[in-house]
């Protein structure tokens, strides 16, 4: 596979890399599907499931074994935590606050990175998911909302696997070496939705499509069908962010 510019050219991303990928090799056996999805160069937004605390590092190998390097949009006080912050913003990576003026404010800095040709990962569902079965629940707008913006490429993703390796808020298991599959869907069609970019409706309508596209590749790694509507947590009683309490 040729290395793609973005990762032939050297940044922080080379010393982390070379701590980050055989540390995580240790827990995960990684294979990847649909690497051909990823764009070489140019910008993109992907959108994986959210399963476990320790998926991102697992996005982050795969998607830098693409030859991308792998940038999300991050919870704002992860940035504050002694050495985590300061690589997250060597990184490239964007703090998302909580209030909506400053939300605003980091998709507006999330379209930048991407200006500059370079990918953002974005948890659509914002928090590790509550559906019981751990199907992806239903999601939130930023994920579309920037795609659409900067008229981006929007790869769906599925993984699996990484909840053998660290349960849903639960204790890391070691040793163990788990297969985790990672699966980059073909970039979904927004066309339909180009006029109405920043219309809620419209925005609902592709999210829940980008949702269910993940949904379709997870059960295809699982081998079992996927739920036909995504975990609403309101109508369980359950919050939208933070710890899932049992």
């Amino acid at each position: 596979m040729a290395v793609s510019p973005e990762k032939s050219r050297p940044s922080a991303f080379w010393p982390l890399a070379a701590i980050i990928v055989p540390a995580v090799g240790l827990f995960a056996r990684i294979e990847i599907r649909g690497a051909e999805n990823l764009p070489r160069e140019g910008a993109y937004v992907i959108a994986p499931n959210h399963n476990s605390e320790f998926d991102p590092l697992v996005v982050a190998v795969a998607v830098w074994r693409t030859g991308r390097a792998p940038r999300f949009l991050a919870k704002e006080s992860l940035f504050r935590v002694p050495v985590l912050g300061a690589a997250l913003r060597a990184t490239g990576m964007v703090p998302v606050p909580r209030t909506s003026t400053s939300a605003n404010q980091s998709m507006k800095a999330a379209q930048e990175i991407a200006a500059d040709g370079r990918g953002v990962i974005v948890y659509a569902e914002g928090t590790l998911t509550r559906d019981p079965d751990l199907w992806p629940m239903r999601g939130k707008t930023g994920a579309v909302r920037l795609a659409l913006a900067g008229d981006l490429p929007l790869i769906p993703m599925a993984q699996w696997g990484v909840q053998q390796i660290l349960p849903r808020y639960g204790k890391l298991k070691f040793p163990r070496r788990s297969r985790v599959v990672v699966e980059f869907g073909e970039a979904l069609d927004l066309s339909v939705y180009a006029d109405t970019p920043t219309q809620p409706a419209a925005l609902a309508r592709a999210t829940d499509v980008m949702m269910n596209r993940v949904a379709d590749m997870l059960a295809g790694i699982r081998g079992i069908p996927a739920p036909a509507e995504r975990w609403n947590p309101s109508q369980h009683g359950q919050n939208e962010t933070g710890r899932l309490e049992s």
